[in-house]
């Protein structure tokens, strides 16, 4: 191991930690062409929560910045995989019954998690019993090849995040799109990137082309493949794994509690925030006086299964120039969508059907929007939800 590659603060064994006026950087220079060594990828700043801890475990940053690491910039971990965690839907692993705190204020994370694939800005991983506390303010999250912010709690506690002041920009690259298509195109030999089958055609799937390999990073084409109960194929898709500006990822009996004050999520390369939820927890949010715009897909994406359902208010806000929609709310079990919108505007939002809000409630719930003193230019898309305008 390098010098170049090495993790520049690490704080094991479950310790607190505060930093105050602190400039971590490292050499820089990584993308999917230039990757750190394998297993040799350095953080800026990595605490790692003991199996056993209890209590809580808080990290405060303030005047911080973080760049040129080609790992995580900030990781907090309280899981017994460390970096094979892994996200979204809970992902895997144990961990202690302590729940984490994170403080940041005034902090820069620029050009980090370039070296290698899932890399993320600020990190937190929360397995067991414990929550998620997160605050940022005034703080900038930029640059990153994965997520700019990824909360991920699988178990049993919930997630509880108050973000003013901030932004969250131009995140997610490290897959490049304009490189990957090309590869994936070459590894295809001019079969499609996803195909829909009658049962009747008895497609096996070992007749698929399968998953990527031979890439310039296997890890950042998802392939999904779907059956009928008879085996033979229903439908298949490849996708280039890119990232989003603020992510949380809630599984387990914990809700997921956000609240986004005068902030930006701007120019990322798949959702601008984020916000996924399942098992019993529901999804409660407040974006006020927040845009997001220019991310290749949504703008604003809630979406909650377990039947908790999802509550949400917005005001003054903006979705627009969004590659997918401008805010989504969808339910798809049976709990209830309830979300108010005030004095917010939505326009060139364009998934194909230029929607600038959608809000889906898929299964017996109930679901009720409220619109007032709003410019919904790109219109609204409602399933299983009423609609009322003021």
């Amino acid at each position: 191991m390098t010098l170049d590659h090495i993790t520049l603060l690490t704080v094991s064994e479950g310790a607190n930690l505060t930093v105050v006026g602190v400039n971590f950087a490292g050499p820089g220079g990584y993308d999917i062409n230039n990757q750190a060594p394998e297993g040799q990828a350095g953080k800026g700043i990595f605490v790692d929560v003991r199996d056993d801890q209890t209590g809580t475990v808080k990290l405060v940053l303030k005047d911080v910045t973080v760049s040129g690491v080609a790992n995580h910039g900030v990781h907090v971990s309280d899981c017994d995989l460390a970096d094979d965690c892994g996200g979204g839907g809970g992902g895997a692993g144990a961990g202690s019954a302590a729940q984490i705190v994170v403080e940041l204020d005034n902090v820069t994370i620029d050009g980090v998690g370039l070296g290698k694939f899932d890399a993320d800005g600020m990190r937190v991983d929360e397995r067991g019993e414990g929550n998620i506390f997160f605050t940022a303010s005034n703080s900038t999250f930029k640059n990153v090849g994965a997520d700019g912010v990824e909360l991920d709690e699988g178990q049993a506690g919930g997630v509880r995040a108050t973000v003013s002041n901030s932004s969250f920009a131009d995140n997610g690259s490290y897959c490049d799109p304009a490189q990957l298509e090309g590869e994936l195109e070459a590894f295809l030999a001019g079969a499609p990137d996803e195909a829909e089958f009658d049962e009747s055609e008895q497609i096996a799937e070992a007749t698929l082309p399968g998953p990527v390999a031979g890439s310039s990073d296997d890890g950042c084409f998802e392939y999904a493949v779907d059956t009928y109960e008879s085996g033979f194929v229903e439908a298949y898709e490849y996708a280039i794994d890119v990232d989003d500006g603020f992510d949380i990822d809630e599984a387990g009996e914990g809700s997921l509690n956000a609240t986004v004050v005068s902030s930006t999520s701007t120019d990322n390369l798949d959702e601008g925030i984020d916000f996924d939820e399942e098992d019993n927890g529901a999804i409660n949010v407040v974006f006020v006086g927040t845009t997001a715009t220019g991310n290749t897909d949504d703008g604003f994406k809630m979406s909650e299964e377990g039947g908790a359902g999802v509550r949400g208010l917005v005001t003054g806000s903006e979705a627009s120039n969004n590659g997918g929609k401008g805010f989504v709310f969808e339910e798809a079990d049976d709990g209830g969508v309830v979300v108010e919108v005030y004095g917010t505007s939505t326009s060139n939002n364009d998934d194909s059907d230029d929607t600038g809000i959608e809000a889906v409630q898929e299964d017996a719930g109930s679901g009720k929007l409220t619109v007032s003193d709003s410019t919904i230019e790109d219109g609204i898309d409602l399933d299983g939800v009423d609609l009322i305008e003021n």
